[in-house]
């Protein structure tokens, strides 16, 4: 071989090595996208929500046309913002509607993630019944159905593993629904977010994930800004799960604030995941009831973080970085 070859040869091998590497991917209602195209991203939010139990909602308990006329003009307002993405976590027997996010989605612009995973908070009345009978197999096999077939023969997927458990020690119930998250997330490298609260809860999670060989990077803390003592939050964060505050109002804006800088100071700000878990049309109230729209980060918050000393790339890293790292989809295992 010619020297004159030899730059050419190592060309050709790295565009091989390139295209034989996929970009990892992030699954919306309208199919998957590169992960780098996630864009500006609420990770929390909720459009529909039907509180009545897991034995009597249903798809009847709402017309989709009377929902998107009331919710499509909150989801206009942030896409003139910048925002691309929202991240809907409303589970199975709670009011997900895919079909309806998708009309959502189209009408919107907006990407939209929905999920699969059930709520077993609130003394499980949003779980069905099935649930107390499966084993936590049984139970992930229904979420991996759906996560390779799609939900509900629509054609929809789901782009990530909501749970919920009790803002208290687990029950047995609660641990057999992580159980059955972790199951779900090594067959399909879905994310588990789960509805957690105070640091008890979520650090006997991690032992589940630990028992499961899952690695805390697939798991998502949410509302972690329930819990008060942030060297919690620190140590979750060093073993690899993502810390969520999720819950933001003009109230706590010092203490979102507050969380980022301490993050920051920890050079822990990749780890962090902020929304406004707004939204909220509920079935049976008039009009679908009082809707909290999904500004308040970029009217409030975002400012305040700049005029405490972020930068513009930590607000990128914060709301497109992260979320982007969080929801995409790949196994997160620990090391044998």
């Amino acid at each position: 071989m010619s020297i004159r070859t030899f730059p050419f040869l190592i060309f050709s091998i790295l565009i091989l090595l390139s295209c034989n590497q996929q970009e990892s991917k992030i699954i919306t209602v309208n199919g998957a996208i590169p992960a780098s195209e996630i864009g500006k991203t609420l990770h929390h939010e909720h459009l529909l929500v039907d509180f009545i139990g897991a034995d009597s909602t249903g798809y009847h308990r709402w017309n989709k046309n009377e929902v998107v006329e009331k919710v499509l003009p909150y989801l206009l307002e942030i896409k003139k913002l910048g925002y691309k993405t929202l991240v809907e976590c409303t589970p199975e027997y709670l009011g997900r509607d895919p079909e309806l996010l998708k009309l959502l989605s189209d009408k919107s612009g907006i990407q939209i993630i929905t999920n699969v995973g059930y709520y077993s908070a609130v003394n499980a009345k949003f779980l069905p019944q099935h649930a107390f009978t499966q084993t936590a197999r049984q139970m992930a096999d229904l979420w991996i159905e759906q996560a390779q077939n799609g939900i509900e023969g629509t054609g929809i997927y789901p782009g990530f593993i909501k749970i919920a458990v009790e803002r208290a020690p687990l029950k047995e119930i609660n641990k057999k629904v992580v159980e059955a998250a972790c199951i779900s997330h090594k067959a399909t490298g879905l994310t588990i977010m789960s509805h957690t609260g105070p640091a008890v809860p979520a650090f006997q999670q991690f032992e589940i994930l630990k028992e499961y060989g899952v690695h805390p990077s697939a798991f998502i803390w949410t509302h972690a800004n329930n819990e008060k003592d942030n060297n919690k939050h620190l140590e979750a964060a060093k073993l690899g799960a993502w810390i969520a505050f999720d819950k933001f109002t003009p109230d706590n804006l010092d203490e979102f604030v507050d969380f980022a800088l301490f993050m920051k100071k920890h050079g822990l700000l990749g780890k962090l995941l902020f929304s406004h878990d707004g939204g909220w049309y509920k079935p049976g109230e008039p009009n679908g009831g009082d809707f909290y729209g999904f500004t308040g980060i970029e009217e409030l918050l975002i400012p305040a973080l700049l005029e405490k000393g972020l930068t513009q790339p930590d607000i990128h890293q914060l709301f497109v970085q992260n979320p982007s790292e969080a929801f995409k989809v790949g196994k997160r295992l620990l090391k044998e």
